[in-house]
């Protein structure tokens, strides 16, 4: 299992990008900015992304996607799936209808865009995976745990650090978690917490990212890339 990082910052960090994960280089996991340059600079074709999977409706895991949008329509029209919480098409088109206002409709004439909300489990691109809701303040977040060959892994997108999150990760071989930063930062898992998650399951390599500022321990880097 390949998992390239191509951000790994939270929202507002001044020193790295925001989040998106391309695993396998075919499936996406959000969908932060800027993204099509960043799958460039590793060299991961953009027309080959089969599945994006969205855990949450926040900028910071959704601003790369109009412009990724653009080039399936444009330059590599193969077909695209979206996986998300509920209402996941009304809100992406809302978004891209803003970005691209008339012309929209047209855009997305050009290739086979479809959707589906994840609910409890399901399949995408050939890959199976299960769900588990989690608190980031007052939102619930789809949490991932996707079954890769033989391989499982999970992906927390944003979230505190409630009983769901150990839950979510409890057997895996890898998770994707974040860690924003030290003390308590509102709504988000902290450095410490991340840690003590890690120590309740040993057996599990975490990559953690969503970072502000500074490099927890067993931090992803932007433009990392790690084989499992």
């Amino acid at each position: 299992m390949e998992l390239a990082f191509l951000g790994s910052g939270a929202a507002f960090s001044l020193e790295r990008y925001n989040g998106a994960i391309v695993v396998d280089r075919r499936l996406l996991l959000d969908g932060g900015a800027p993204l099509l340059p960043h799958l460039h600079r590793l060299g991961i074709d953009p027309g080959g992304i089969e599945a994006v999977l969205i855990t949450h409706f926040h900028g910071d895991h959704l601003l790369g996607l109009p412009p990724f949008m653009l080039h399936r329509a444009f330059i590599d029209p193969r077909p695209l799936r979206i996986v998300g919480p509920p209402r996941v098409e009304a809100t992406l088109e809302q978004l891209f209808e803003l970005c691209w206002g008339p012309e929209w409709p047209d855009f997305r004439a050009r290739f086979e865009l479809t959707y589906a909300e994840a609910g409890q489990s399901g399949t995408v691109a050939g890959v199976s995976y299960e769900t588990v809701p989690l608190k980031h303040g007052g939102n619930t977040v789809t949490g991932y745990r996707l079954r890769l060959g033989g391989q499982l892994l999970a992906y927390s997108g944003d979230t505190e650090a409630t009983p769901a999150l150990d839950q979510l990760v409890e057997g895996t071989d890898a998770a994707i978690v974040e860690a924003t930063g030290p003390g308590e930062p509102m709504s988000h898992t902290s450095w410490e917490q991340a840690a003590e998650l890690a120590a309740r399951h040993p057996r599990t390599r975490f990559f953690f990212n969503h970072v502000y500022a500074g490099s927890p321990p067993d931090a992803v880097s932007d433009f990392q890339v790690v084989t499992v």
